[in-house]
């Protein structure tokens, strides 16, 4: 063969080798970026999941404080009719009520 022949020869295979490379680099390419969309969508599901766990987290904790404050509530209530009774029953005067008041209020807080 000649120089110019071999010359050519090896500027093909360098060609055919970059096309070769490049292709595989096309493929790669491809693969990261299906790989990012995947995790993109996996991310979204899971700040959408966990959203919507702490809504619920919420939802359950202010249901709870309702209950509780129904509770303290009706404690105070029950409390007061068994002094309004009591009170009602005897004859108080000024500084008795005013007692009886400031107990069930300051025992409430």
């Amino acid at each position: 063969m000649e120089p110019q022949e071999e010359y050519v020869k090896s500027l093909k295979q360098i060609k055919e080798a970059e096309e070769k490379v490049q292709q595989e680099i096309e493929v790669h390419r491809k693969v990261v970026q299906e790989e990012l969309q995947n995790l993109q969508v996996a991310m979204e599901e899971a700040v959408e999941a966990v959203q919507k766990e702490g809504e619920h987290m919420v939802e359950m904790e202010v249901e709870q404080a309702r209950q509780k404050a129904r509770k303290e509530a009706q404690e105070i209530l029950n409390d007061a009719k068994t002094k309004a009774a009591t009170v009602s029953s005897k004859r108080v005067d000024a500084k008795t009520i005013r007692a009886i008041i400031e107990e069930v209020l300051l025992n409430h807080l």
